[in-house]
């Protein structure tokens, strides 16, 4: 089960080009998290992995600027408040304005 979901990750890898692939809110892409999760923690953990990436990683989500830190954070749809540091870097590129 485990070689299964890798393989299909790496399918999917192979098959659907980067520009093609839908846009991850998170900084680590969802399929190669996934990936190092079943390579490092076994198939459970993968699967969870996947479980909350899916319910997360859609509609749903809302970014903030934290307005004492000055970061930017987002909700997730389970409420999960992330930091900068997890999110994808192209919601956080912040206009260079002179």
């Amino acid at each position: 089960m485990k070689y299964f979901l890798l393989l299909s990750i790496k399918i999917y890898w192979l098959i659907i080009p980067a520009s093609k692939r839908r846009k991850c809110i998170f900084r680590k892409s969802c399929s190669k998290h996934v990936y190092e999760e079943t390579i490092n923690n076994g198939i459970i953990s993968g699967l969870k992995a996947f479980k909350y990436r899916f319910e997360n990683c859609r509609a749903g989500a809302h970014f903030i600027e934290n307005p004492i830190t000055g970061n930017f954070q987002i909700i997730l749809p389970n409420n999960q408040i992330l930091d900068e540091k997890d999110i994808s870097e192209r919601f956080i590129t912040k206009p260079n304005i002179n």
